[in-house]
């Protein structure tokens, strides 16, 4: 989701039933990550969670005019949003949305991670350094987030123990320009990024401990942070998860096809079944990144609250 949903739900003709379940999905969605955090907090209480996209989860009745969502707010540490400032065009800042962030910017790390129309990344890095954000800049070629830049905006070696204190972020979720596991974990041990965001497998194989443990030191030898990237809001065919049995309605919360994306499905996440997966037993998801060893879970697709029911 790249605008502002709010303001498509009013430019719709009012509040139509479609709104209204627009509306209370995205209060079950404040539900599942206050939900998540609770779990993963009860085993590691500086466990970090940081939401990507779908910013008026942070608000009352996802509607910023209504105040932020304390409980909400107070179960993450950050909030991730893509093409803030850039979408693949020239600078043309998202003012409603910036309006959001500028709300919750003193109690939560924003991470912006624009889509660059060319490969000169420093106006992307001076917009979100304008608002005390982190930016992690994208081009063309690296549309998918694979691959590692050569150089690390406000490099530091400090010891990063907390999201409040990252300076820059790595974000590094697909390993399609690595063949071995060992290459793809040296090439992250070479950099001095503060906080790096990775899926939690390499393939079909979960990272161990020793692996996360690994990455937790920069080249410099400064602390970092280690995220993986949790996806609560679509089911992905290719997870340890998905059984050759299923697809679209088949469980019924597997809800709606997810244009540009043939191998996800938009689910009911309030659905027990679901969440199960996610949270709360020794083999869901945020299970396996804490017994990993992960500093915190990066959760995408949080905008399925609206697209559940609306095409764009």
């Amino acid at each position: 989701m790249r605008k502002g949903l709010l303001v498509v739900l009013i430019a719709c003709c009012g509040f139509s039933c479609k709104e209204k379940k627009t509306i209370k999905a995205g209060g079950k969605m404040q539900d599942f990550i206050i939900s998540i955090s609770n779990y993963a907090r009860a085993q590691d209480p500086d466990f970090i969670l940081i939401p990507q996209n779908g910013e008026e989860i942070l608000f009352e009745d996802i509607d910023p005019e209504k105040g932020v969502n304390a409980a909400l707010v107070n179960a993450i540490d950050g909030y991730g949003v893509e093409e803030l400032f850039y979408n693949g065009d020239s600078y043309t800042p998202d003012d409603y949305r910036l309006g959001m962030l500028r709300k919750v910017n003193a109690s939560l790390k924003v991470m912006v991670a624009d889509y660059l129309p060319n490969d000169d990344t420093s106006a992307s890095f001076q917009a979100a350094d304008a608002e005390q954000f982190i930016a992690f800049p994208r081009t063309n070629s690296n549309y998918d987030y694979k691959i590692i830049p050569g150089t690390v905006h406000h490099e530091n070696a400090n010891n990063i123990q907390t999201l409040a204190q990252a300076q820059n972020y790595l974000y590094l979720i697909s390993t399609d320009n690595y063949s071995e596991k060992g290459a793809f974990l040296s090439a992250i041990q070479q950099t001095n990024f503060d906080v790096v965001i990775i899926d939690a497998f390499f393939g079909d194989e979960l990272l161990t401990a020793a692996d996360v443990t690994s990455l937790k030191t920069k080249a410099n030898g400064g602390q970092r942070l280690v995220i993986s990237y949790m996806n609560i809001g679509s089911a992905e065919k290719y997870r340890y998860y998905w059984k050759k049995t299923w697809g679209l309605h088949h469980p019924l919360w597997l809800k709606k096809k997810y244009d540009g994306y043939k191998d996800e499905i938009w689910v009911k996440f309030w659905k027990d079944e679901w969440q199960e997966i996610i949270y709360g037993n020794d083999d869901s998801y945020t299970k396996k990144l804490l017994n990993a060893g992960f500093d915190g879970a990066y959760l995408d697709n949080i905008e399925g609250f609206y697209f559940l029911y609306h095409k764009d």
